[in-house]
């Protein structure tokens, strides 16, 4: 054994290996060309050998049982491995060849033959392995194959690192460079072996798959059957690149994601990893983070393999240069060594190219899948979350989530291979730093070191700063969702400016922290972008004091791999600050996901009727919202309802009749008892909720279209004229929230929606109080009594006339029913009910009218669309015109238009120009630095100390203008910031209301968020380093070719080349960027709707549909983003193969020049500068394509910044007296009103007066235009023709704040804001306590409000939605008495309360604005009987104004019919 060891190593071989057997031990292994190192290579190389002959033994024995692959001819990729590794095999046997030839020359012997053997085995496995594994798909299967091409790839990377070890220790051979080159090859066995092959099913059986899949392939993106070579290359976005650049990319030019990138599958994906903790951790929460990397472990292994990768190909740069220096030396090892280098420097910059695009675009997918899923799960939670889950997270809160926070945590996968690369990266460059400086590493090292942990505290800073900033954020986005959403009352009550106040403060605070959050960053980058200054002078001085000799290939050694560490190091303020932010929202959505959800126990629901004896059955049940309250919010209920049963719940106002409705559909947490539903529900709510979309889509509500139900459904619910007078018919596109209906209109198609649903069980939540008398009969008539019959129905209700016709009524008070009996047993047993009845017949007033005219039949209702039904005409002539606009974006290239919008905000060029300024300056400064150092390198008259100092006073001195930079950076984006938010805010609070009604919220809200956090965060750092990356690139290319002018032959053409790749890029990307814009939108404003109406979503069992329809929109928006960032690699890519075209002439043109032609300094300066040109001009395009994708947030700002504002606020030169108005006189004057310029009029020359202090009433069917003479009042619209005169004052020539300061409103639709009980009351904090008590006393709020503990201070949560609808009308009248105005207008302000507190309030309002000038807009008749004048409109005209008694005499009377009408529907009610 001894012998043949001998034999193998030779007897001088103890140097590097040692000659005897004791060579086998560990300190051998630490010497990369040693005995036991080649010999295990040979070992493994005899063994791949074996297992591939023991395939192709295998094959022949089992013919019959082989696998039959559809395969036409060979790919591309399989060609290029084939040559690409058989020329390596071939290297291999030619070094054999020469090595076994130069020992035989040299010692006349071929002992030792170890260096040859070596070389001979590596060329006969390198044959066979490539052979088998390119070629062999065609007979093998695809274990043997990846087997392979895994082992080789094994194989490859164990010798090319000790090839690497090798040449840092002994310098480069032409070994070394094969050794190294085999890895590439290896890396195509990888891809060849993991080739995927179409398997024969049989005869045709392939034909038809294919033909079953044709049509759904080819809307999906070609990526999902790209071969692997097209992978590498992106060459399958070539299609959408070229599309792109021949016409505007349209939404439906984007192909589909392919499904396993969809938000479904990884939702799915993720909820299955996720539930699958819930067993084995059963004492602990399951962990999100866990889950997710569970997911995409496979995803994330791939990328990192593609990391590993390009840190070591980046790193042999400094020993090619290394090697390079020797040659220009003349210490070459070998003739044409140059040649060899320059090409395998190419190689290496390809094969680094594509392992960094792999790596970038693999990571880049994983983030969107995971930003796809999260934003899926908080979706499907919100659909879920309680209601004391609602009270923690706000709408505006749930929003930022979604725009903020999963935005934040898909960008984290992008830095997460960073965070291991950069420590790698760093070990690599000072093993590399060791073999050229030495000792003096440890200086370079221990300066790193510290660098790394100085920056521990403001890392620290920087997480609690962005804490607080998200936190903010929230505050402000939350005050600002309530604003927007609630504008029309805001403007009604003239409180826009005290509002945007509030806004301004919060914003104020958020400013605060972001301006610590942007200069910790900007501190973080000045440190790491400083550091190599400080690691050289460390370095150098280390080296001046350990007598360390410094020579050209050291120093610039030294120089390239510090610019190439630089650059990882770089990057670490960016890894560092997405951790954080990552961390940050990453703790916020795990906090949401575990807010608490309904539970299902609250009710035993059964979607079948069966057998059931009941549709619903309460019993001893208890209900609290509080779950630990003391006092349950409904209690001791017993309640049956069986099918075709008829119960009305009726009672107080805040009795607890929503709140009944709300248990029964599992929305209260119940505390004891009962509760179990039989039967399919449908659910009409107080508050109407209508989607955005279309009438039809509306009342269909996902189920299919039934012709002869539907058309059913809309004449019971009266809607059939209305849908003839629209030219769209049922396709009318309704606005967000039913903008664009009135309430009654809305409520209309609530019922239909619900009716056409079918269910077994309605629940009703007062639905006919917005409606007028006619209508609301017609309804009951048709749709309770008549569809219904066969149906439970729980019917909330105000109106007593309808209780007679219930086979049950249910009276409520303070959360217990008093009594529950048929109609006229309830009133002989119960004294509250009495009361109830008795208080409706006085508000009637039936004693006073009995000798009215006859009603005259009038068919059915005429009600019209409000805002629609005068605009046939026009109309009929553009079928297209929808009120709903199509969201607006940018289209073709926009040039520097939106970075000027940027720049020109508050002195921002000049902050821009200064902070260029100090970047160009640096890199000068840069180039200075190393032109000294190649310059007097190898001068022995200049001292090395002097040598050193200089360099290092270079480098400090452009440090100080490094810190220039990063300080106007700041300015320049705290500046933009303040400027952008205000001139948006004051844009979007001046706007008239009719922009609020053609918007759908989720478009101002996705600007006010995602859009508004990006031009804060990102667009000021983006501008800086995307230009300052510019000029590196530049600067680097301008030094290569200053120093060999050979190269402008190759570095014109290319640069040229990559100016046009760039804008073939740009016509795509930008559209790209745009379409993922405007489909952010859509996503966002589906999950406001889907908030604010998760309780009708929950009661229609609908959630699985809206959660497909929510996972649709994620999709749309996700492919547009998806081809985005593909398109930038796509780019990158290209680019990289000019710079490693434009760095290998440059090396070519050095080894082809004479020796001496080129100082060993200036070519180690000009390759160490060739080396970082591949880096740095990837840096320069990818912070261009990530700024460009920010300023897209810019240019859809700017979209709102300039929207046509209203009249001015105030108008200095005509300012009403303080006392106005004084009597409360109102002259109308030939008044018209039109909506929009391109429409017909809406109320049609309107004329009349109305005398102070009269109260006046103004009555007529629904859309007659009421509501819109109301709004002309308040200027909400400006008259298109006449004027109205306030007490001899033009309210058209005064301004807006002015007058509506002055006048007092109960809107129709009851608004309440998040805030305290004194806010809602008084938000100016005008009045003291004292006088807000007095006002609840007068409302009949004082008794609910002193139940609460904290009296005035009480909270009022979103929406009011802790109060009772009637109590919310309540706190408005509330605000109009606080007010005391002159002119107080009060639109059907009173249709949520029941008929005793409306009495009490009529009288309060007899009372408190006796000498006032009331207008009452109203369904309900008796309210305006008492009024000095009635005012009826029809057709946006007046067809009669005088006094109720005059008017109900006179013969044909609009308001005599009116009246009868109600008369004869409280006759018929009761008598049904």
């Amino acid at each position: 054994m001894g012998g043949l060891w001998a034999t193998f190593c030779g007897e001088g071989g103890s140097s590097d290996g040692g000659g005897k057997l004791s060579g086998f031990s560990f300190l051998l292994l630490r010497q990369p060309t040693s005995c036991v190192n080649q010999a295990s290579i040979i070992l493994i190389d005899l063994f791949l050998i074996t297992l591939v002959l023991l395939t192709w033994i295998h094959k022949s024995w089992s013919r019959n049982h082989r696998i039959s692959v559809q395969f036409r001819g060979f790919s591309k990729l399989q060609v290029a491995s084939v040559i690409f590794n058989g020329c390596l095999a071939l290297a291999y046997l030619c070094l054999a060849i020469w090595s076994l030839e130069d020992k035989l020359r040299k010692s006349h012997s071929a002992s030792p033959i170890r260096n040859w053997l070596l070389l001979l085995f590596q060329w006969f496995t390198w044959s066979c392995v490539s052979l088998t594994v390119s070629l062999g798909g065609k007979h093998l299967s695809r274990m043997p194959l990846r087997l392979f091409s895994i082992l080789s790839f094994l194989l490859a990377l164990f010798v090319s690192a000790l090839s690497i070890i090798s040449a840092i220790l002994a310098g480069v051979s032409g070994k070394v460079v094969v050794d190294i080159l085999s890895l590439a090859g290896a890396i195509l066995l990888l891809l060849c072996g993991f080739k995927k092959y179409k398997h024969k099913q049989g005869d045709g059986g392939e034909t038809r798959h294919e033909a079953s899949l044709t049509e759904s392939v080819d809307q999906v993106t070609p990526f999902s059957k790209a071969g692997l070579l097209s992978r590498m290359a992106f060459w399958w976005m070539n299609p959408l690149m070229q599309k792109g650049n021949q016409q505007t990319l349209k939404d439906q030019d984007i192909p589909k994601l392919r499904q396993m990138d969809r938000a479904e599958t990884c939702y799915f994906q993720f909820l299955e990893h996720f539930n699958k903790q819930k067993p084995a951790e059963s004492s602990s929460k399951p962990s999100l983070l866990k889950a997710i990397i569970t997911c995409h472990r496979k995803e994330i292994l791939i990328s990192g393999l593609f990391a590993f990768v390009k840190i070591v190909t980046l790193s042999a740069g400094p020993l090619l240069l290394n090697a390079f220096i020797l040659v220009a030396q003349g210490k070459g090892g070998f003739k044409h060594e140059g040649f060899l280098l320059a090409f395998t420097l190419f190689v290496a910059k390809i094969i680094e190219s594509v392992a960094q695009r792999q790596w970038y675009f693999r990571c880049r997918l994983i983030g969107l899948k995971v930003r796809s899923l999260l934003i899926a799960a908080i979706y499907k939670k919100q659909l879920r979350l309680s209601h004391a889950g609602r009270l923690m997270h706000s709408g505006g809160k749930i929003m930022n989530y979604v725009t903020v926070d999963a935005y934040r945590i898909g960008e984290f996968p992008f830095w997460f291979h960073q965070t291991w690369t950069t420590s790698l990266q760093l070990c690599l460059s000072l093993a590399i730093l060791f073999h050229a400086v030495g000792l003096a590493t440890f200086a370079a090292l221990a300066t790193i070191l510290i660098t790394l942990l100085s920056n521990s505290p403001f890392a620290k800073l920087q997480h609690k700063f962005q804490s607080k900033l998200m936190v903010a954020q929230d505050e402000r986005l939350k005050a600002s969702t309530e604003a927007l959403v609630n504008m029309k009352v805001l403007k009604l009550y003239a409180w826009e400016t005290h509002f945007k106040n509030v806004i301004d403060k919060l914003r104020k605070v958020e400013y605060r922290w972001l301006s610590a959050v942007q200069l910790t960053k900007a501190f973080n980058n000045f440190l790491y972008w400083s550091s190599p200054v400080s690691v050289s002078a460390a370095t150098f001085g280390a080296c001046y004091f350990l007598k360390i000799p410094l020579h050209a290939n050291n120093v610039f050694t030294f120089v390239a791999t510090l610019r190439i560490v630089q650059d990882s190091i770089r990057y670490i303020p960016d890894v560092i600050g997405s951790i954080i932010q990552a961390k940050v929202a990453f703790a916020r959505i795990h906090k949401f996901l575990e807010a608490p959800e309904l539970q299902n126990s609250n009710v035993c629901q059964n979607q079948k009727v069966g057998d059931a004896s009941h549709a619903i059955l309460i019993k001893s049940a208890n209900f609290s919202w509080e779950e630990n309250s003391s006092k349950s919010t409904l209690r001791n209920l017993n309640l049956e309802v069986k099918l075709g049963q008829k119960v009305a719940v009726c009672g107080e106002v805040g009795s607890g009749k929503s709140t009944l409705l709300a248990a029964i559909l599992g929305e209260v947490p119940r505390t004891s008892g009962i509760v179990q539903v039989s039967g399919r529900v449908g659910y009409v709510s107080q508050t109407a909720w209508i989607q955005s979309g279309t009438i039809q889509e509306n009342i269909l509500f996902g189920s299919p279209m039934d012709t002869q139900r539907y058309e059913d459904t809309v004449a019971r619910c009266s809607l059939t004229k209305d849908l003839e007078l629209l030219p769209h018919g049922d396709q009318t596109i309704i606005g967000e929230r039913g903008i664009n209906l009135s309430g009654g209109q809305k409520q209309r198609v609530q019922l239909a929606r619900a009716l056409y649903q079918d269910a077994d069980i309605y629940l009703l939540d007062d639905p006919f109080s917005a409606v007028d008398a006619e209508t609301a009969t017609t309804l009951f008539k048709e749709y309770v009594t008549g569809a219904l019959s066969s149906k439970a129905v729980l019917l909330v209700t105000h109106q007593v006339d309808f209780l007679p016709a219930f086979d049950s009524v249910l009276l409520m008070s303070e959360g217990e029913v008093l009594g529950a009996a048929p109609y006229h047993q309830l009133l002989e047993k119960s004294p509250e009910f009495q009361e109830l009845v008795n208080a409706h017949k006085e508000t009637a007033g039936s004693d006073r009218h009995n000798d009215a005219v006859d009603p005259q039949s009038n068919g059915s209702s005429t009600n019209a669309f409000n805002r629609t039904s005068y605009e046939v005409e026009q109309l009929n002539g553009s079928k297209g015109d929808q009120l709903i606009k199509k969201e607006e974006r940018e289209v073709g290239d926009t040039g520097f238009r939106p970075y000027i919008q940027y720049l020109n905000q508050k002195n921002g060029y000049f902050y821009f120009s200064l902070a260029a300024l100090g970047h160009f300056i640096f890199l000068i400064g840069q180039i200075v630095q190393n032109s000294w150092m190649a310059a007097n390198v190898d001068k022995h008259h200049v001292s090395k100390s002097k040598m050193i100092v200089v360099y290092l006073i270079i480098g400090f001195i452009s440090t100080m203008f490094l810190l220039c930079r990063s300080f106007f950076t700041v300015v320049l984006g705290l500046q933009s910031a303040k400027s952008l938010f205000s001139k948006l805010q004051d844009s979007l609070f001046r706007a008239p209301i009719s922009f609020y009604d053609s918007t759908p919220i989720g478009r101002i809200l996705s600007r006010v968020s995602a859009d508004l956090s990006i031009a804060d965060l990102d667009v000021p750092l983006g501008l800086i380093f995307a230009v300052g990356q510019t000029f590196n690139a530049y600067t680097n290319l301008g030094v290569l070719t200053v120093a060999t002018w050979q190269i402008l032959f190759v570095s014109v053409p290319m640069v040229y080349l990559a100016i046009h790749l760039q804008k073939y890029y740009y016509a795509s990307a930008k559209e790209l960027m745009r379409i993922n814009g405007t489909t952010s939108s859509l996503v966002a404003s589906h999950l406001a709707e889907s908030v604010a109406g998760a309780m009708t979503i929950r009661a229609f069992n609908e959630e699985e549909r809206f959660f497909a329809h929510s996972l649709e929109l994620i999709d749309t928006n996700a492919g547009p983003f998806f081809f985005n960032f593909t398109a930038k690699e796509w780019l990158i890519q290209r680019l990289e193969v000019v710079s490693a075209t434009v760095l290998a002439s440059v090396a070519l043109c050095m080894a082809l020049l004479p020796p001496g032609t080129f100082a060993p300094g200036f070519i180690g300066m000009v390759l160490s500068y060739g080396l970082s040109l591949n880096l740095s001009l990837v840096l320069s395009i990818q912070n261009q394509c990530i700024l460009a994708n920010y300023i897209i947030s810019v240019e859809r700002l700017d979209q709102y910044m300039h929207i046509p504002s209203e009249a001015p606020e105030i108008v200095e030169d005509n300012r009403p007296p303080h006392n106005w108005p004084e009597v409360g006189k109102v002259d109308i004057c030939d008044l018209q009103i039109r909506y929009r310029p391109d429409t017909p009029l809406v109320l049609r020359g309107i004329s009349c007066t109305i005398e102070g202090g009269h109260k006046i009433g103004i009555v007529g069917r629904t859309g007659s235009g009421k509501t819109t003479l109301i709004g002309s009042l308040f200027r909400l619209v400006e008259p298109a023709g006449g004027k109205i005169v306030v007490d001899g004052i033009d309210i058209s020539k005064i301004g807006l704040h002015d007058l509506r300061s002055r006048f007092g409103i109960i809107p129709q639709d009851p608004t309440l804001f998040n805030g305290t009980v004194r806010y809602n009351l008084d938000p100016l904090s005008q009045h003291t306590d004292e006088e807000i008590w007095e006002v609840l006393g007068k409302c009949q709020l004082r008794e609910s409000v002193q139940e609460k503990a904290e009296g005035l201070d009480s909270l009022v949560v979103e929406d009011g939605s802790n109060w009772s609808m009637g109590q919310r009308q309540l706190f408005c009248l509330g605000r109009a008495l606080i007010r005391r105005s002159r002119i107080l207008v009060l639109d059907e302000a009173t249709a949520s309360i029941d008929n005793a507190t409306d009495t009490i309030l009529q009288k309060t309002i007899r009372t408190e604005f006796a000498d006032c000038t009331v207008i009452t807009v109203a369904h309900r008749i008796p309210t305006v009987m008492d009024c000095n004048m009635v005012l009826a409109m029809k057709d946006g005209k007046v067809v009669e104004y005088d006094e109720p008694s005059k008017l109900m005499r006179t013969e044909g009377s609009l308001f005599g019919q009116l009246v009868k009408e109600y008369w004869s529907h409280f006759h018929s009610a009761q008598s049904l």
